[in-house]
């Protein structure tokens, strides 16, 4: 569902000054462009072409009404000199640069507080040429966390289509305190060995719909955050009603689809169907820790193939590293209402490991018509979790022997449906945007 959005006004990068020789630096030619273009903002809002060529750039920011669209044979090349990314302030929910104290580098293409705002093309490409600041994270000579090719934050109506982003830095799209976001037809590409290549973050995010993808990175394929220990539970924004379908993924160091470990606002109505994982290290995987907070709840994850996995599924509650030494450590997560229901693995290393936390045992964890070929003779590994299971191969551990079709307390996704007709039931002036999420949120 290529964005049909009628724009009155369009003009061509070219008409800026910009050359496509993938040498000549044209971030002024891209800020040039975007300026002019804010004066259509209210007159229907207006295009940014990008025709066929090598278009080298530093970041830039987007506006409002905005469709930047790339011809089938454009490419958008992230500058390799860091001064060119510039240096912006911390999320709030995080509190710090991800990776370490203090700012972090601008994404190459950025926006804030926007509204209706287009990122497509004819499967065109944005390589963010991160082979130099994955050595320099590799040789610890990095001065501010690294940069995600997309990231918009505070932002509506945003749809990114029909692109290859190739060689992010570090996460490739974010988008952040944003809702109503559709994310399709999207390839993503990167060395299975690359550090954080995250590909498709959601991060305290609302009606997020992530649809026909194909992801090659080196980290989660999709993972959905809500920021990070104390200034995630401070600034309280979770991650909800997020639906995923028809994705494939391939990941070095990851899992095919992720929850946290950044999850301290809370991440909930997750709907995630019609997945592929194949040659990785995880398959389904939920990250949290103590001092973390916040909640993982609600989540139905069904339709799940694997091939060569080396653990299917698995949840941690001893996850990753702490923003400071001022989390509270007595600050627990609540992980329950976990469903995960018609997978089927071969080649699978382990079929599951799932820890909970001393004092804090994790609920409702239910698996339902789970087939996996599994090569080790100790399949599964469960601590501190309770739950339920029915028809699993190999036998699922003792903690969830219970038959799930005999309880109700197995999430079945119905608050994801009550919310989607609760939705339905309230269509705005902004349809053009809204039904298609609707369409695609359709479980």
């Amino acid at each position: 569902m290529p964005p049909n959005v009628y724009r009155p006004h369009s003009v061509t990068i070219t008409e800026f000054g910009a050359v496509g020789d993938g040498v000549t630096l044209n971030t002024k030619a891209f800020q040039n462009a975007i300026f002019y273009l804010n004066s259509f903002a209210d007159k229907g809002g207006a295009q940014l072409f990008v025709p066929a060529g090598r278009w080298l750039t530093g970041s830039f920011n987007l506006i409002s009404h905005l469709t930047l669209s790339l011809d089938k044979n454009a490419v958008i090349i992230g500058s390799s000199d860091s001064s060119d990314w510039p240096v912006i302030d911390p999320l709030p929910s995080y509190g710090r640069g991800r990776e370490l104290p203090g700012k972090r580098h601008q994404s190459l293409i950025f926006g804030s507080n926007l509204t209706d705002v287009i990122i497509t093309g004819a499967n065109g490409t944005i390589d963010g040429q991160g082979a130099i600041w994955w050595d320099w994270f590799h040789n610890h000579t990095l001065n501010h966390s690294r940069p995600h090719l997309v990231e918009l934050m505070y932002s509506t109506n945003v749809v990114i289509s029909n692109l290859t982003f190739k060689n992010s830095p570090f996460w490739n799209i974010h988008p952040v305190y944003c809702s109503q976001v559709l994310v399709q037809h999207v390839t993503i590409l990167a060395p299975l060995n690359s550090p954080n290549t995250d590909g498709i973050v959601p991060d305290s995010s609302t009606n997020v719909c992530i649809n026909h993808c194909y992801v090659r990175s080196g980290d989660d394929v999709i993972v959905i955050k809500s920021g990070w220990d104390e200034y995630g539970i401070s600034f309280a924004q979770p991650s909800s009603n997020i639906s995923i379908s028809n994705i494939t993924g391939e990941t070095g160091g990851g899992a095919g689809i992720a929850l946290g470990s950044e999850m301290s606002g809370g991440i909930s109505e997750v709907r995630a169907e019609g997945l592929r994982i194949v040659n990785s290290l995880h398959g389904i995987r939920i990250k949290t820790a103590p001092g973390r907070g916040g909640y993982v709840k609600n989540v139905y994850i069904v339709g799940v193939s694997m091939d060569n996995v080396s653990m299917a599924i698995r949840i941690t509650g001893n996850y990753g590293e702490h923003p400071d030494d001022k989390y509270d450590r007595n600050a627990l997560p609540v992980i329950s209402n976990i469903t995960i229901k018609d997978v089927v693995g071969i080649n699978i290393g382990v079929a599951g490991i799932l820890e909970g936390i001393q004092g804090d045992n994790f609920s409702s964890i239910c698996l339902s018509n789970v087939s996996l070929s599994v090569q080790s003779p100790h399949p599964w590994n469960c601590s501190l979790i309770e739950g339920y299971s029915n028809s699993v191969i190999p036998e699922s551990c003792e903690q969830l022997r219970s038959n799930c079709k005999q309880t109700p307390v197995c999430y079945d996704g119905s608050t994801l449906a009550a919310m989607r007709a609760q939705a339905q039931s309230h269509k705005s002036s902004a349809s053009q945007f809204l039904n298609p999420f609707l369409k695609l949120a359709s479980f």
